[in-house]
């Protein structure tokens, strides 16, 4: 009994470990001393292991994405709409976050290498379940989220260290990238969908893998795939296209748009957020990733909650918004009853200009005494005696009061949501010449969130740092509008070629950019892959 407890523990050990070192060659020489075969020793470990709860280690694996320095930091902070500047001594961390808004990051960053890490982790334990004898359910769950995790390193990394279930682990895993990476990611969603749960459409939880998340995740794949073969020069094929329309009409008779946009990052977002596909499930008080570090990494220390004074936007990204466009920001209740909010200023969105205490109404001050009015102008390296409020702040969940300023939130983090579906379409139609169906779902978001009704939709501005004007929307900028710091701006830019273009805070860069390098470490274990161009 001693022994076939060591090897159950050992076993869920070896599955529940993330790192580089399992998908390299490192060697696995340990002996059973005991006198069971290997053959027996398998079959007690397999008999004895709990797949649910192997499943749903995998599914704690994407709280991950939930914190400030992990896959969404890279997406976001590369982009033109996040930044995190560089505050006297606060958050310079040896220039870590500045080099990621300037694109002068290289292969030895250590969000390059830990999200890596993570990334690849996610995938070798998802792989694992399929060896422990799951259900049917239990090994498409399994297998959708091994195919996210494989699709954000694609995104990212541009190839993807795999091994199947069973493989030795003595062998460094292969690397598929570009059209293979592409098409076996395609090929698992369309064949695990049929065994998923139902989705959130019907009656399915969003925070479990389901049909609805693999068609979107589908449309993801068929938009992206141009741009996966080549970054510098994405291309469309009307057969794609053709795919994301069709997963798009599937999804549009099952979901709607929400009143309220704000309800989808509600702390009770699981009940009243309609849109919401795929969500990763926090519970308020007891369970769940580091979701309070959506408003504790920009808001200031001295705000209703109190955070860490970092992350900004620009004000090219704010101009962007007309004035009765309900995605600016706006005065959400306090689910908790909490602040009451006597001044009735934004509690969602942008916050620019003088702060007030959310219970008080006082005008808030900054550590030194002077007004707490945040600055439309930022920099990368801010000194003087206005550091501690310069850039506009953003708040992309509502806040959640309820258990204290440290307890943990109950806001699912959303990964999915239905308003992609929508936009996805109409940029599907409008690589396709189909101006009229993208005007008219691009017409059908913005009557939801109180914008002006557009007279016709292109793909991007001449300027992608220009609001759009006379009635002509931007698909790219309606993007932006509707996903501000929701993960996908890096991924957009790309496929509309915009990525290297300079803003406000950073010249043209380099094609190499477009990738993120393979870090050392995992070069240095796995021959099989091969440092992305340039660095």
């Amino acid at each position: 009994m001693i022994f076939m407890k060591h090897i159950k523990k050992s076993a869920i050990a070896l599955v529940l470990t993330v790192g580089v070192g399992f998908m390299s060659c490192t060697k696995l020489d340990e002996k059973l001393n005991s006198s069971l075969t290997a053959d027996q020793a398998q079959a007690i470990l397999l008999k004895s292991t709990d797949v649910s709860v192997l499943l749903q280690a995998a599914y704690d694996g994407l709280q991950g994405f939930q914190s400030q320095d992990v896959a969404t930091s890279l997406e976001e902070n590369s982009s033109d709409e996040s930044l995190v500047p560089t505050r006297g001594g606060d958050w310079d961390d040896n220039g870590v976050w500045r080099v990621i808004h300037a694109h002068t990051w290289n292969a030895d960053h250590s969000q390059v290498n830990n999200v890596f890490n993570s990334l690849l982790g996610l995938e070798f334990n998802t792989t694992n379940i399929l060896s422990f004898n799951p259900n049917a359910s239990q090994a498409a769950e399994a297998r959708f989220l091994r195919a996210f995790a494989m699709y954000t390193v694609l995104d990212l990394y541009g190839q993807v260290p795999f091994r199947e279930a069973g493989e030795n682990l003595l062998n460094a895993p292969k690397v598929l990238s570009g059209a293979d990476a592409a098409s076996f990611i395609i090929s698992e969603l369309n064949a695990v969908k049929g065994a998923l749960p139902n989705g959130p459409s019907a009656g399915g939880p969003a925070y479990k893998a389901n049909k609805d998340a693999a068609d979107f995740l589908l449309m993801k794949m068929y938009l992206n795939k141009g741009a996966y073969l080549n970054r510098a020069a994405p291309t469309f094929d009307a057969a794609d296209m053709a795919q994301v329309k069709t997963l798009a009409d599937g999804l549009i008779a099952k979901y709607s748009l929400s009143d309220n946009v704000w309800d989808n990052y509600a702390p009770s977002n699981d009940v009243i957020g309609k849109e919401n596909i795929f969500t990763n499930q926090n519970i308020g008080g007891s369970k769940g990733g580091n979701l309070r570090a959506a408003w504790y990494k920009t808001n200031h220390y001295n705000m209703n909650k109190s955070g860490w004074n970092g992350f900004t936007t620009l004000a090219a990204v704010y101009d962007k918004f007309e004035s009765t466009d309900t995605r600016l920001g706006v005065a959400y209740p306090d689910p908790a009853g909490k602040w009451p909010n006597p001044k009735a200023v934004n509690t969602t969105g942008f916050m620019v200009g003088q702060q007030y205490d959310l219970v008080s109404g006082a005008a808030l001050q900054d550590r030194k005494g002077a007004p707490l009015s945040f600055t439309r102008a930022v920099a990368l390296q801010e000194s003087g005696t206005n550091l501690e409020v310069t850039g506009i702040r953003y708040w992309r969940y509502v806040v959640d009061t309820k258990d204290g300023n440290d307890g943990q939130p109950d806001n699912d983090y959303v990964f999915f949501r239905f308003a992609d579906v929508v936009l996805m379409k109409a940029e599907a139609a409008l690589r396709t010449s189909d101006a009229t169906t993208a005007l008219t779902l691009v017409n059908q978001l913005r009557a939801k969130r109180g914008a002006s009704v557009a007279t016709s939709v292109v793909l991007k501005n001449a300027d992608p740092n220009a609001p759009d004007a006379g009635g002509v929307i931007s698909l790219l900028n309606e993007r932006q509008r509707e996903f501000h710091w929701d993960g996908w701006r890096r991924q957009d830019q790309i496929r509309f070629g915009t990525f290297l273009s300079a803003n406000a805070l950073k010249p043209v860069t380099d094609a190499k950019y477009l990738l993120f390098p393979i870090p050392n470490t995992a070069l240095a274990v796995n021959p099989n892959l091969k440092q992305n161009p340039g660095y």
